[in-house]
């Protein structure tokens, strides 16, 4: 079973997790292409985030963004190391999903990379049933990134 925090940057493990994946992404994104957000840009009151956790254990985090009124962007998923390459990652944006439809969003978009180390990630977006649109919300055409989105029912 999953237990689902919200908002707990302050989490030594959520911490660390939340580090490596700025780095990570950072360093995998050409310049002026990285739209990673560090853990001040995840505490702004348009972003909603949330740990999930099996027992003791952290399993993966996510965050949504608001950019309208019923639409929304998932921003640094993220699963730990120990997890990966399990089904994990469909696990996290399914329990986003859901935290979505609470929030009465209708429309989930991404961003990811382009470039060939963020295939894993496209994978599961495709996997999820996203697809390609054009830039949304602040974003830019740009060939170092992907950009997809998916309706939800809320019903």
């Amino acid at each position: 079973m999953l237990k689902s925090i919200e908002g707990n940057f302050n989490d030594p493990k959520v911490n660390e997790l939340l580090k490596n994946h700025f780095i990570e992404l950072r360093a995998a994104s050409p310049e002026g292409s990285a739209h990673v957000l560090d853990i001040p840009g995840l505490k702004i009151p348009s972003i909603k985030f949330w740990s999930l956790w099996k027992d003791d254990q952290l399993m993966g985090c996510g965050a949504l963004k608001f950019l309208e009124k019923n639409h929304g962007e998932f921003k640094s998923i993220r699963v730990h190391d120990n997890f990966r390459n399990k089904g994990n990652g469909i696990k996290v944006i399914n329990h986003l999903i859901d935290k979505a439809k609470k929030l009465e969003i209708k429309r989930i978009s991404i961003e990811t990379g382009a470039g060939e180390f963020f295939t894993p990630a496209r994978k599961l977006f495709d996997k999820c049933g996203f697809k390609p649109c054009p830039p949304f919300g602040h974003y830019t055409k740009d060939i170092n990134s992907l950009y997809l989105t998916k309706l939800i029912d809320n019903t």
